[in-house]
């Protein structure tokens, strides 16, 4: 195996470990990210969680709709266009998302604890490298 391909084995690894770790399972993977987006950046119109989820706006409001009849997002008219809809994360809709967070956290903080501080020091590193290479 290449660096590139350990690399991304453990990386989707970790990522599918902590993705399980949701409030409710019924709740996609799309689902949850255009919550999360919704409750972290405040309200917005389908065509820019659209954008900023790097999905098509058809796709988003599948996912939206399911949301929506779950009450976690509420959907509200734009102030100054009646043509647009603000898409918002509800109530119970950013209780969800906190309490995913809360269970991700939880399963990790113990993990990240048991690493000795010279294993800590490195994720940090290859965290901000992480980082950089998901921005490019």
């Amino acid at each position: 195996m290449t660096d590139a391909t350990d690399l991304r084995i453990a990386v989707n690894r970790l990522s599918r470990t902590l993705r399980a770790q949701k409030a409710d399972s019924s709740v996609t993977d799309a689902q949850f990210s255009a919550l999360a987006r919704l409750h972290r950046d405040g309200a917005m119109t389908l065509a820019d969680l659209s954008r900023q989820d790097g999905v098509t706006p058809p796709s988003m409001t599948k996912t939206i709709a399911v949301l929506v009849d779950r009450g976690l997002v509420s959907k509200d008219g734009h102030g100054d266009d009646r043509r647009k809809v603000l898409l918002g994360a509800t109530p119970a809709g950013a209780a969800f998302v906190e309490e995913t967070r809360r269970r991700r956290d939880g399963w990790l903080t113990p993990r990240l604890a048991a690493l000795t501080a010279d294993e800590r020091t490195t994720l940090a590193d290859a965290t901000e490298i992480m980082r950089r290479l998901a921005q490019q």
